[in-house]
Parts: C-alpha cells; sequence; structure tokens
C-alpha cells in the first residue's frame, strides 16, 4: 500500500497515502479533522476548525508576492464509503488498501477516496512547501460534502479572506468547470403496522447486484442501472402474477451514488416458488438484453429462505412498488442552451422497507433552481399519493458560470503556456461547493479543476497517476500568476 508514496509528485502523492491511513466516511470525520489540525500545527501554519467543523488552514505570502490577491483552496475532506460485496472494509476503522494498476491508483474493493482526496492533498502539498511562489493563501477543507454539503451550509459569514476560490473537486485534467448543478435532498418515509404473513406460504430472497453504480452527478446520463427501479420491475410481477407478498426491501446505501445492490424478500404460495424462481432468472435476461455494453457483470439470483414474521400489508405493498415504478430517475431534462450536458436529474438512491418503517432518499440535481425545485415538487407528488410523508433539506443553488471571470483567464493563459494546448472551460451536472460558497461571498472570482479520477462513489474510483504530475504544474503555476489585488 505504501508504495504510491514515492510516486511523482511526491509532494501530492506522500500526503494522499497519509490521508489514506485515516477513516474519513461521511458523517465520522473526527480522526481527519484532528489529522490535518495535527498536520499545520506541525508544520507551523496557522489552522482552526469553524462552527461547522471545517478546517481553515491560513498561510502568508512568500516574499514579493505578498501584494497578490488571496486565494482559497478548496477541497472536502470526507468521502464516500462504498465497497464490493465481498469486502469485510469498515470504513470507520480501516485504512484503505491501495494499489497501482498500470497508469492507475486503486483501492482493493472499496472506494479510494481521491474524491475528495487529492484535493486535501494538494492543499496539505502547498502549505508545507517551501520552494514555491505564492501570495496569501487559505485552505479551506470542509465537512460532509458528500452527504448534505454540511460543512459549507453551515459555515458562517466572513470564514473566508479570500478573493479567488480555486474549487480541486474536480475529476478531469485539462478541464476547468466554471458552473455546477444545484442540488435538494428528498426523504420520503412512512410507519405501517406489519401483517403476519399465511403461514403456508414459503419465501423467497431476490438478489440483484453486479451493477456499476456510479456517481449520481457525473455519470446519471450514462444509463446506467439503478438497482431500486430493476427490482420494481419484478416486485411488480411478484404480486400481480404470483400472489406474492413483500416482506423487506432493502436498496442501495449512499444518496449521491446510483444504487448497485438491492434485495427483497417475498412470501408466496409454495405452489408458485419454482415458477417465479424461473421468472426471476427470465428478468436477468432481460436486463441482460436492456443494458447491453453498459452493464455486462449484472448477478440476479433467488433462493428460498426461511418465511419472515412480518409482511407489508397488502394495501401498503402496493401503494410502495407504484410509487417506486413510478419515481422519476435519470435525466429529466438536458440544459437547452448545452444540449449534450445534463441539466436536471433524480437518483432513487436508497430504499428500506421493513420491520413497520419505509424509508425512500433521493438526490435532485439541477443547474436551474426552478426546474429542481420542479423535479422535487413532482417526486413529492408521487410519493404523497403513496401515502407517505415527504421532507426537503440540504437545498444548495447551482453555480452559475461568469463568463468574465479573470482568474479563468489567467488559468486559460498558464495551462496553455505549460502544455501547448487548451484548457476546456465547461459546465458539469455534479453538484460542488462553490454555488453555496458564491452565494455567501458573491464577489469571490471562482473555479473548478483537479487531476483525472474515474468511477468516483464506486469500488471501482481509480486515479489517473501521470495526470496528478500536470494537474500540479498547473496548480503551482497558477499560485505564480495570480494577479495584483
Amino acid at each position: 500500500m505504501s508504495e504510491i508514496k514515492d510516486l511523482q509528485p511526491k509532494a501530492i502523492w506522500k500526503n494522499f497515502y497519509a490521508l489514506t491511513r485515516i477513516p474519513r466516511p461521511s458523517g465520522h470525520v473526527e480522526k481527519v479533522q484532528q489529522f490535518l489540525l495535527d498536520f499545520a500545527r506541525n508544520i507551523g501554519v496557522e489552522a482552526f476548525l469553524d462552527k461547522a467543523g471545517n478546517v481553515v488552514m491560513r498561510k502568508a505570502a512568500t516574499p514579493g508576492m505578498e501584494s497578490r490577491k488571496t486565494v482559497t483552496l478548496q477541497a472536502h475532506m470526507d468521502m464516500v464509503p462504498q465497497k464490493a460485496a465481498t469486502s469485510s472494509h469498515d470504513f470507520e476503522t480501516d485504512p484503505i488498501e491501495t494499489y497501482i494498476d498500470g497508469e492507475w491508483v486503486k483501492a482493493r474493493g472499496t472506494t479510494l477516496g481521491a474524491d475528495d482526496g487529492m484535493g486535501v492533498a494538494t492543499i496539505m502539498a502547498v502549505m508545507e512547501a517551501t520552494d514555491l511562489k505564492h501570495g496569501p493563501i487559505e485552505g479551506f477543507i470542509t465537512v460532509d460534502e458528500e452527504t448534505t454539503m454540511y460543512g459549507v451550509n453551515h459555515m458562517e459569514p466572513g470564514t473566508l479572506t479570500g478573493s479567488i476560490l480555486l474549487n480541486l473537486d474536480n475529476e478531469t485534467e485539462g478541464e476547468m468547470m466554471i458552473g455546477s448543478a444545484g442540488g435538494v435532498n428528498l426523504t420520503a418515509t412512512l410507519t405501517y403496522k406489519p401483517a403476519q404473513p399465511d403461514a403456508s406460504d414459503s419465501a423467497v430472497r431476490v438478489t440483484l447486484g453486479g451493477l456499476r453504480g456510479g456517481h449520481s452527478g457525473l455519470e446519471i446520463g450514462e444509463g446506467r442501472a439503478n438497482a431500486n427501479k430493476l427490482m420494481a420491475r419484478i416486485a411488480t410481477e411478484a404480486i400481480s402474477e404470483f400472489g406474492a407478498c413483500l416482506a423487506s426491501w432493502e436498496g442501495g446505501n449512499m444518496r449521491n451514488a446510483i444504487p448497485r445492490d438491492c434485495t427483497a424478500i417475498f412470501t408466496l404460495p409454495g405452489d408458485n416458488v419454482e415458477a417465479f424462481k424461473e421468472t426471476v432468472a427470465d428478468w436477468k435476461a432481460t436486463f441482460a438484453d436492456e443494458f447491453a455494453g453498459i452493464e455486462d457483470a449484472i448477478s440476479l439470483t433467488c433462493e428460498s429462505v426461511d418465511l419472515p414474521a412480518e409482511i407489508v400489508p397488502a394495501e401498503i405493498q402496493d401503494n410502495l412498488v407504484d410509487a417506486i415504478m413510478g419515481c422519476h430517475n435519470g435525466v429529466m431534462r438536458q440544459i437547452p442552451a448545452i444540449p449534450t450536458i445534463v441539466e436536471t436529474s433524480s437518483n432513487l438512491a436508497i430504499v428500506t422497507i421493513g420491520g413497520g418503517d419505509v424509508m425512500f432518499k433521493v438526490l435532485v440535481r439541477s443547474s436551474c433552481d426552478t426546474m429542481r425545485d420542479c423535479c422535487a415538487d413532482t417526486l413529492t407528488a408521487i410519493f404523497s399519493m403513496a401515502g407517505m410523508s415527504v421532507a426537503l433539506d440540504g437545498a444548495y443553488p447551482a453555480w452559475q458560470p461568469n463568463p468574465s471571470s479573470e482568474i479563468v483567464g489567467v488559468m486559460e493563459h498558464v495551462y496553455r503556456e505549460l502544455f501547448g494546448q487548451d484548457n476546456k472551460v465547461q459546465v458539469v451536472h455534479a453538484g460542488l461547493e462553490c454555488g453555496i460558497i458564491g452565494a455567501m461571498y458573491p464577489e469571490m472570482d471562482m473555479v473548478s479543476f483537479g487531476p483525472t479520477l474515474r468511477s468516483p462513489h464506486t469500488p471501482d474510483e481509480r486515479c489517473h497517476i501521470p495526470s496528478v504530475d500536470r494537474y500540479y504544474r498547473f496548480v503551482v503555476a497558477t499560485l505564480e500568476n495570480i494577479p495584483q489585488k
């Protein structure tokens, strides 16, 4: 695992390796907060926790650069805790096991945490460097970006002092983002009194897995399968054609990850079990055909299990399955002026049913705030018709592009001088903290960039080694060319 420490540029990789040793899943960031404060103290850099739990670091300008504008380098400290079904990894206690595969750094059976560990490692590298030229620098490392963007949503006015924000949370080297989608979390809940199954019935467990999953912003437009939506089709036929009753459902575990797995338990007359198992096999073939070239490792099994003690009452089960079937999932609309980029989407990320409780979690994204609200209202209507209570929280605005951005012009010139080619300037459907920061600091000039990552939010997450060197050279050159105040 430690072999990544010696990759180039070492300033980045040694710090990223140190981060992989510190558990930091969203919602459990106490250890990484302390790690970052200890790091700053050891290198003699001012650092503190703000009231939201974000880490703020400050470093003075190098001699001769005092008149440059203050730059805020921004990243988030938490990572998405996703693992393969065969992994026993505990994200709250275990280090990430990294390895090198050709030009890529990967993790064994889990997310790598390069999103956004690479951004944090960059801030650490700049803060400890003694050979860089830069003006005043501020590091802003936020908490729980991956769940509710808690850190930026709860920071106090006046926390930041920079006039330029370099967000280090983009996933493709050679691109600069100047706009991103906003979003809102939707949670639908219901409580019910469980019923008892027919004692003469049998029970089966249907397990769907092997899906690619992925980032619900970056990869929502790629047509990847959603495990909850596929299971809903099986459940609909199980209930209507085989007299099945739903006992429980577990699908997905992160709101911003396309769900890869889903398990449901049904009870049904014993005479129908074998025919239903054959139907499940048929569904596997159907899904493989529908998602050929996209989902090449779909697994779908149906096995007999002990009869559960409780089932969902028939009228409630029907409403819930109908709601899952009716719930919009995926792309709702492209940006009218840029039809190649997703504007509005929703991800039916988590479905849990059982023991008298139901919970659905959806992340709605849009670069148009009114369309974000429209999508949320549409989903609210669907779930309300199923008798569910719906709550919206964690709303954050879209980050609208600034066509006259000074720092974007500077960075375009720097990139061209370094690499002899243009840096692509565009917007992204993923949610970035820039929208929230920009609402609090409307005069701040902002841009987002980073090294190349693939499949973030999945156990296939990987970081392209050569891109990290180009990215860090770009960071260093940009800091050297920050405009005067």
